[in-house]
């Protein structure tokens, strides 16, 4: 979350419908973590292993994702739901056995409402 700079709409989807969109688009994988790759891939049943290891994700001019220089106004987004009381250490890699499911999430970024600067509303009360 730390790369949005505009509007994003985030709504909580279903495995299916992260599935049906994956029949219509090249996947850009930018998975980053190395022990739950194999994990994830199995899951959706195709392979997320990115282009090179642990990619960097950037901003383009309009504030949107970047990703081996394509810029993204939509993304999907899988985590994993750890198992009851688990945290793991700052720093600590999440071993497969501590995953118990996985949220998809899909992100969209919107338009920027214009910017009303110098504009001033006083509503009377009377």
């Amino acid at each position: 979350m730390s790369l949005i700079r505009r509007p994003v709409l985030i709504v909580p989807r279903e495995r299916a419908a992260l599935l049906s969109a994956l029949q219509n688009c090249v996947l850009f994988s930018f998975w980053g973590h190395d022990n739950t790759l194999l994990a994830a891939s199995r899951y959706l049943g195709c392979d997320l292993t990115p282009p090179q290891r642990r990619p960097v994700i950037s901003l383009d001019a309009s504030a949107l994702p970047c990703f081996w220089g394509r810029s993204f106004q939509e993304c999907w987004l899988l985590s994993p739901n750890y198992v009851a009381n688990f945290r793991p250490a700052p720093g600590q890699e999440v071993p497969e056995s501590a995953i118990m499911s996985w949220q998809v999430l899909y992100l969209s970024w919107q338009t920027p409402p214009p910017v009303l600067g110098g504009t001033a509303c006083i509503v009377d009360p009377n």
